[in-house]
């Protein structure tokens, strides 16, 4: 085939389908509409869920930074009462306050020569 002279006038001519579509072409929309609205609360719904759940996790680290500081305050009660314990120990096992209790409320003398045993 040869294509049309160029002296020809072109008209465009608007084809339709030959079958017309099933339906109104409401039935589409509200279909769109039905399945945009679906997405948009399954969104809402994921997000709502999501910052749900980054306000538990807020919480749950307050919380833990209640219990650290509690925890820490323990420790150092429990520091201070050791360190008040390695000076009362050191206290009880001085030599001269050992004398002086063993003599005062014992009643107790130095060994004389001769008292003393040693065994070999």
């Amino acid at each position: 085939m040869s294509p049309p002279p160029s002296s020809a006038t072109h008209t465009l001519t608007v084809r339709r389908p030959l079958v017309r579509p099933a339906g109104d072409g409401g039935r589409l929309l509200r279909t769109m509409r039905g399945w945009l609205v679906r997405r948009a609360l399954a969104l809402g719904a994921v997000l709502i869920v999501l910052c749900m759940l980054q306000v538990w996790l807020r919480l749950q680290v307050l919380h833990l930074g209640y219990d650290l500081s509690v925890v820490r305050q323990m420790q150092l009660r429990l520091e201070h009462d050791r360190r008040e314990l390695e000076v009362e120990r050191a206290t009880l096992r001085d030599p001269r306050r050992i004398d002086d209790i063993a003599r005062h409320r014992l009643g107790m003398v130095d060994a004389r020569k001769g008292q003393v045993v040693t065994l070999r």
